[in-house]
């Protein structure tokens, strides 16, 4: 579930397409753990990107070091 307005005016290389293309990105929240205790504890934003063109997601964890 998206936690902001997705952005449609943003271009990036796209490796399905071979060529930058028209982007959707936003921020998710997404649940890592397996487990249905503390859940809350083990969300972790990612930045989600989905090519225009062809429908291509990549999910980049935002808290990785």
């Amino acid at each position: 579930m998206p936690t902001t307005a997705p952005e449609t005016d943003h271009h990036e290389f796209c490796e399905r397409c071979d060529r930058d293309t028209p982007h959707s990105v936003a921020i998710e929240l997404r649940t890592e753990s397996d487990r249905s205790e503390n859940t809350e504890f083990s969300r972790e934003p990612y930045r989600v990107s989905t090519c225009m063109s062809c429908d291509g997601t990549t999910a980049l964890r935002m808290n990785d070091a």
